[in-house]
């Protein structure tokens, strides 16, 4: 019997009419809209993308993991048809809605608080984590941040400026926000001579961190570390931050990914696969810190839209009646074997490191310097084989999987397998 494939390629990658459509943004688009894959999209369900010459690809970067329940899943587009239905834009604060208010008790009953709780919308990611300060900042009468190296936490200026990767995210476009300091990630020590060296800690209202840094390459937390985070910030009076922006809504085996470490921050940020990538963010966190801002203090014309949280009730139906959260588990565990197996037949491959399907692989030489040419030309070699695989690391030298979780497992040996070929023909 014949294997179907998932992957079809009809032509070279890209193909002619892809050429033409790019040829056409390069002309009128701004150019530090830096273009990863030199394929126009014409359709997408599931794990699968299908450009404009008809190539199909596996899908393993969604939306640079905006898409957890795949492409185009049917009880969400149907979910946004039927909102954008009845209306799709009041500002929430002007005349509310209720599908705000069941998203939040949705959320927060997923949320590892222990006491009451709140949340707040907005479009992005970034914005999420810039109005977490905002929280934090209210609540505490504080002005400083701590972040880490490595992290990614957005765009905008302060969340740039608490952004670790310089080249190509703040090459040129400083200066940036005062008041943000940055220490070595899963290090306390460091952290706590900090407060001596770099910031009271009396000054300090929020402490940001990704229970997995996403951008930074994929490199968990380690638990004596989250657990040390709560400790410090008990201590000092500190708002701890948790990013799941990146890592949230099933993408680690669990639905948080800071629920694997058995600590309970004080805020989350949400974003990404919240809404199929239909803009929103979100965050969520105790009610005290939540309420500290005065009337009016956060909020935007967009932030919670209607249509985007209809989606993202969608997604939490998704994630449960489809069971996400434990195929996020199952797919992180067939990976992870593959990917070891992939380590001890090539060495350049120096570590695999992840939790759940929120895994990456690093390549280095022995020497330790990161091999980014080489990830360069596997992610080359897998477009070409019809694999859409995405970069990661402060050095590029490492490829991160954000597969859509409702990839079947015939789709995912296949990628596997292609991915395979693309490390034999690179290394």
């Amino acid at each position: 019997m014949a294997v179907t494939r998932a992957i079809e390629l009809k032509t070279t990658v890209p193909g002619p009419r892809s050429r033409e459509v790019l040829d056409r943004i390069a002309a009128c688009v701004a150019a530090p809209f830096s273009i990863t894959f030199p394929v126009v999209a014409a359709s997408a369900r599931g794990a699968l993308v299908t450009d404009v010459d008809g190539n199909t690809f596996i899908d393993f970067a969604g939306g640079v993991g905006c898409l957890n329940v795949g492409h185009s899943h049917p009880h969400v587009v149907q979910a946004a048809q039927e909102q954008l239905d009845r209306f799709s834009h009041t500002d929430f604060t002007v005349v509310p809605y209720e599908v705000y208010a069941t998203l939040s008790e949705r959320l927060l009953a997923l949320a590892p608080f222990t006491g009451p709780a709140k949340a707040a919308f907005f479009n992005a990611g970034t914005e999420a984590v810039e109005n977490a300060v905002k929280f934090a900042r209210a609540f505490t009468g504080r002005h400083a941040v701590i972040g880490f190296e490595g992290a990614f936490h957005g765009r905008t200026y302060l969340s740039l400026a608490l952004t670790s990767k310089t080249h190509p995210y703040k090459q040129g476009l400083g200066p940036f926000a005062p008041e943000v300091y940055r220490v070595p990630f899963n290090d306390l020590s460091a952290l706590r001579r900090a407060f001596q060296t770099l910031v009271a800690a009396e000054d300090v209202a929020a402490i940001v961190f990704e229970p997995v840094q996403g951008e930074g390459g994929f490199i968990p937390a380690t638990e004596d570390f989250v657990r040390g985070l709560r400790e410090i910030c008990d201590e000092r009076g500190i708002v701890l931050v948790c990013d799941e922006v990146q890592s949230g809504f099933a993408r680690t085996g669990r639905f948080f990914a800071i629920e694997h470490f058995g600590v309970e921050p004080d805020l989350i940020t949400v974003a990404k696969s919240i809404a199929m990538g239909i803009p929103l963010s979100g965050v969520l966190g105790k009610a005290a810190i939540m309420d500290a801002p005065v009337a009016g203090g956060v909020g935007g014309t967009f932030v919670g839209n209607p249509v985007a949280q209809a989606a993202a009730l969608a997604v939490l139906d998704v994630i449960e009646d489809e069971g996400l959260v434990e195929r996020s588990a199952a797919i992180g565990e067939t990976m992870r074997a593959r990917m070891e197996a992939w380590q001890s037949r090539w060495p350049l491959i120096r570590d695999v490191r992840g939790i759940g399907a929120m895994i990456a692989i690093e390549l280095a030489g022995e020497d330790g310097a990161p091999a980014t040419e080489h990830a360069s030309r596997i992610v080359d070699e897998a477009l070409a084989r019809g694999l859409l695989l995405l970069k990661a690391g402060v050095a590029g030298n490492c490829i991160r999987v954000l597969v859509p979780l409702v990839i079947s497992d015939a789709e995912l040996d296949e990628a596997l397998d292609v991915w395979e070929s693309a490390l034999d023909a690179a290394l």
